[in-house]
């Protein structure tokens, strides 16, 4: 019960997060990304405030310092290497959240608050989920 407890509320203040900083609203996230044109770089004082939050955690995490309260072992990626496959995903990541404005965890809370045009994006990317699933998780 505690981790769905906890699950939740770290969803709950993600979600908040996402909506307060801009990032679930398309156009503050275009205008992030149209450095030609009418640039606001708010989102990235955003990214840099998560990644300064983030960084002692995960730097402790890949030392085994710290464990989730949960008891659950930690999954972190052990690959480094740059292949094709994570250039294209990669190339189709940023090609897809710059034509949107949408990456998956904003999609949800503006799906959620009925943001945009979450309501076309969300069904597409569930598929997108699967046919990569299916044909290309092997």
């Amino acid at each position: 019960m505690m981790m769905i407890v906890g699950g939740a509320l770290a969803g709950l203040l993600f979600g908040l997060g996402l909506l307060i900083s801009g990032l679930a609203h398309p156009d503050k996230v275009q205008s992030f990304l149209d450095l030609a044109g009418n640039w606001d770089p708010s989102l990235a004082f955003v990214m840099g405030g998560a990644i300064a939050v983030a960084i002692v955690p995960f730097t402790l995490a890949k030392k085994d310092k710290i464990q989730p309260i949960s008891g659950v072992q930690l999954a972190l990626p052990k690959r480094t290497d740059i292949d094709k496959k994570l250039l294209v995903g990669s190339a189709l990541f940023g090609v897809g959240w710059g034509l949107a404005g949408y990456c998956p965890g904003p999609v949800l809370v503006s799906f959620g608050a009925g943001i945009g045009m979450a309501w076309w994006f969300l069904p597409a990317m569930v598929v997108g989920i699967w046919i990569q699933r299916q044909f290309f998780n092997k």
